[in-house]
């Protein structure tokens, strides 16, 4: 490797993607190609990256296995940077077997790290937590160390674990300044200012307040009776009733737990939950058996009482019954929490990251633009979708994850 190439990589390695382009700009090389590609997008030209990262990859000869490995790594980087979710992990999956047959372990372990960030985005936290602790950081570089504890960070907000997230952001921002990569560092802090925010507010007898992660952390164990409407279910000291496949049973559920300890009116359940404005008698029969499968399914938490003018939660083993909201309450709130990171997404990697059809995700970004919430930038497949961060506001709360189906 010249004189040029080790400068230039050593100014990737510290984040000064200029002053390596002035080290190898004019030159056309597969190493160059590959630092050139690597620098464009640190600068946030992922397009031009892509193209010189491929370049790359077949500038260099078939005995030059590791550095197309590379090539391919570099290429996931920028296809994750770029919210391109797509990108086919089976040849990242390959590129990496071949570094760990050749002992470039740092690089292996920095491909494994795409794939659970990846995972993590895509809201499949069990594969990424399983992936995550195959992994031994502590012989790592610091900036693989400082990613390992982002990652674990992640997993542990998504997880509802405040504690756990902390002490990974603690160990991650000290990595990161080893390391000595602005960029790096400024992602630990803006992960740690986003643990700082509101993540839920609670409702309970006609009050509201935020909560921090750590509330509704400590919240969902407590004995309270919680109608969680982040998650779709009612828990309680751990127990957990999912109703995320029973849209009826929750909104009832939701109702009655914000009216708690009075009742609520048969008219205005059947409004609620049905959708309706003239109710008549073949909705009220509906109202009584939605509300006897509602009983069935909160056997083990609650009762539920028939009044007079309408119906009472009333909780076993409890004695305040709330509701656990999304900190902010609008239309397609999971997709603004996705495009509150503050990259450009293309509709597909939406659909992929929150499990639903294209053109579901395609109508909740028309309404969100119509509303001057988001806002796209391309055309046809080069289409992307951004916003500025939801203001004051954790998003954790607002992203889905897999929810037993009961």
């Amino acid at each position: 490797m010249d004189g040029l190439i080790s400068a230039a990589a050593r100014a990737l390695a510290a984040g000064a993607p200029l002053a390596a382009l002035n080290y190898v700009s004019l030159r056309d090389d597969a190493s160059a190609l590959a630092l050139r590609g690597i620098a464009m997008a640190q600068l946030g030209d992922f397009s031009r990256a892509t193209a010189l990262v491929r370049r790359a990859a077949r500038a260099f000869g078939p005995k030059d296995a590791v550095a197309r490995a590379k090539c391919v790594v570099a290429e996931a980087e920028i296809a994750l940077a770029s919210r391109e979710l797509n990108w086919p992990a089976q040849a990242l999956e390959a590129a990496r077997a071949t570094m760990e047959a050749c002992c470039d372990w740092p690089n292996a372990v920095h491909a494994r790290q795409l794939e659970v960030r990846r995972l993590l985005l895509i809201g499949r936290l069990d594969e990424a937590e399983r992936m995550l602790a195959t992994m031994d950081p502590r012989m790592l570089p610091s900036a693989l160390q400082a990613v390992h504890e982002l990652i674990a960070a992640g997993i542990a907000m998504r997880r509802l674990q405040a504690e756990a997230a902390r002490a990974a952001l603690d160990r991650g921002g000290r990595w990161a300044k080893a390391a000595g990569i602005p960029a790096l560092v400024q992602e630990v802090e803006q992960a740690r200012r986003a643990l700082a925010l509101p993540a839920a507010r609670l409702r309970a007898r006609g009050q509201e307040r935020p909560l921090l992660l750590d509330e509704v952390e400590a919240l969902l164990v407590s004995r309270s009776l919680v109608v969680d409407a982040c998650r779709h279910g009612v828990r309680q000291a751990g127990a957990q009733i999912p109703l995320a496949t029973r849209p009826v049973l929750f909104t009832l559920a939701r109702l009655l737990a914000e009216a708690w300890p009075d009742d609520v009116a048969r008219t205005a359940l059947i409004a609620q939950a049905f959708r309706t404005r003239r109710p008549d008698e073949s909705h009220r029969a509906r109202l009584r058996v939605e509300i006897g499968r509602l009983r069935k399914a909160l056997a083990p938490l609650a009762a539920i009482a028939a009044t007079r003018q309408g119906f009472r939660l009333e909780p076993l083993g409890a004695s305040e019954v709330v509701v656990l909201a999304r900190p902010v309450d609008t239309p397609h709130a999971s997709l603004l929490a996705l495009l509150a990171d503050g990259e450009s997404w293309s509709s597909s990697a939406l659909a992929l990251a929150l499990g639903a059809s294209q053109r579901t995700v395609q109508r909740g970004l028309d309404a969100l633009a119509a509303a001057g919430k988001v806002e796209s930038v391309g055309r046809g497949r080069a289409r992307r979708w951004m916003t500025s961060p939801v203001p004051g506001f954790a998003t954790s709360l607002l992203l889905p994850v897999p929810f037993a189906v009961g």
